[in-house]
Order: C-alpha cells, then sequence, then structure tokens
C-alpha cells in the first residue's frame, strides 16, 4: 500500500495556485475511505498538500469555479475577519462551539481570554525576524469530541526585508483537514485578507509601509469527497473549456455582489 503523498503546487495568483491544487489532488490524490463516506461512495482523493500562492493580494482574486456565491464568499471573509458571526457561539443549545475569528481574537485558555493576533502584531514589530510570532485554534479540552472540529490549526508569519528596504509579511497556515473542492478556496481568500489587515495593522505602528508577502497553506488532509465526483467533473470540464481569464473574477467585479453582502448582514443584525 502506498503512502499519502505530498504535493507542492505554487502559482501567481490564488485560483491559480487553488487551481492548480485541486486539480494535482484529483490526479495523484491517494484513494481513501473518510468518516463520512455512504456505503456506496467511491473513495476519497487524498494528499498533504503545501499550496504557495507568491502574489495573494494579486488579480484575479476570484475563481469562478468555486462552490458558493460572491455574497457567501464575503460573507465568510468577514467571519473570519471580523467576527460577524462570533454572536453564533452557543454550544450550550447545540450551536456553534467556535469560529476562527473568536479562536484568533479571543481565545480562551483557562480563565483568560487571549486576543492572539494583537500579540502576533506586537511581536512583529517589537521583533520583525521573530520566528515566535503566531496563532493557534485547537482548543483540547473542547474541539477533540465536537462533530466538527477546526481545520484551521495555527497561522505563522514573519516579517521579511523586501530589496527596497520595505518589510514585507509572510504568512503560513496550517489546517488539519480541508474539503479541496468546497471548501478550500473561500478558506485562502478570507485567511489571505487576513493577512493583509496584519500588515496594514502593522504598517500604521511602524509608520512604513508592510508588502503582502508569499502566502503558503499546508493542509495533513486535502481531499476531494467522492460523494461529489460527478459535481467535481464538471469543474475539470470548466477548465479544459474555458481560457484562465474566462475562469476567473477580479474583486471590482466582484465588489457588488460583496456590498449586497454586507447589507445581507446587517439585515440579519437588525440594523
Amino acid at each position: 500500500m502506498s503512502d499519502i503523498p505530498v504535493i507542492k503546487i505554487e502559482g501567481d495568483t490564488l485560483p491559480e495556485a487553488w487551481e492548480k491544487a485541486v486539480i494535482a489532488t484529483w490526479e495523484d490524490g491517494h484513494r481513501l475511505k473518510t468518516e463520512y463516506d455512504k456505503s456506496d461512495d467511491p473513495e476519497s482523493r487524498d494528499c498533504t498538500m503545501i499550496l504557495v500562492v507568491n502574489n495573494p493580494m494579486k488579480e484575479p482574486r476570484i475563481h469562478r469555479a468555486f462552490p458558493g456565491s460572491l455574497e457567501d464568499l464575503e460573507i465568510y471573509r468577514q467571519e473570519v475577519v471580523s467576527g460577524v458571526h462570533d454572536h453564533w457561539i452557543k454550544p450550550e443549545e447545540g450551536k456553534w462551539t467556535y469560529t476562527y475569528h473568536q479562536r484568533l481574537f479571543n481565545y480562551k485558555a483557562g480563565d483568560v481570554f487571549v486576543n492572539q493576533i494583537n500579540y502576533l502584531v506586537k511581536k512583529l514589530i517589537q521583533t520583525p525576524h521573530s520566528r515566535r510570532a503566531q496563532a493557534i485554534t485547537w482548543n483540547p479540552a473542547i474541539d477533540p469530541d465536537t462533530d466538527d472540529p477546526p481545520c484551521l490549526q495555527r497561522i505563522w508569519a514573519r516579517l521579511v526585508s523586501a530589496r527596497d528596504g520595505r518589510f514585507s509579511l509572510n504568512m503560513n497556515t496550517h489546517w488539519r483537514s480541508r474539503d479541496a473542492y468546497k471548501a478550500s478556496f473561500m478558506n485562502i481568500f478570507a485567511l489571505t485578507d487576513l493577512q493583509r489587515m496584519l500588515a496594514e495593522l502593522i504598517a500604521k505602528e511602524m509608520g512604513s509601509e508592510v508588502l503582502v508577502g508569499r502566502y503558503v497553506d499546508i493542509s495533513d488532509s486535502f481531499h476531494i469527497y467522492g460523494s461529489y465526483f460527478e459535481e467535481f467533473r464538471n469543474f475539470l470540464n470548466t477548465v479544459d473549456s474555458r481560457k484562465f481569464e474566462d475562469r476567473t473574477w477580479s474583486s471590482g467585479f466582484a465588489k457588488p455582489f460583496f456590498e449586497d453582502a454586507i447589507v445581507k448582514l446587517k439585515k440579519e443584525e437588525g440594523l
């Protein structure tokens, strides 16, 4: 029996890297059962994925074939970056047990609440080359027995000097498990926007520009479920039949849809 393959994919933009990663998983991923399979589901395609986006903010930022709407994408981004759904965390009522925003910005360690993002920013301002600027999500007292434990495990960041003297913020994220096709694009879109936000916060405190550097996304299990193979084949057909520019959208194109999402969130909050 062969081992789970380790696949490294690199792309200049987010949609380019994501598209390459899911196709590589389909073509070279190991066949494995999952805990969620029905009896007649094909085995999933699975790998350990190292996905590199060299220019995370470069347009186009959006792949048209990610499963979801542009409104969904903006709502998810705000969920991660701004915490718009932190109030849904009510495990005692059988609701959410966490959000990534809550774990990153308000992590509960015993009786103490820790803003790990605030620490990360301060650490890099104090020591730009530090290897200690990280934030975790996993809570061993809560997560092992929940039905939906966090996939994101850790964020790590470091500042490096660019050739012109400016700093560049490099960021890595580490994931326990990812649905390559149906979840990872939205994850990466939101996390790279968090990277942008971190760069801006650091720049404001340092009084000098901080560039958004390369983003590395590491998944222990990056998988395509057998239950939706037919749907995924439609994605492959789209890739084969359209030019890359016809498979992507710019942030400018998405802006009106993002604005609709903001209106939807305000209605949700009763504003």
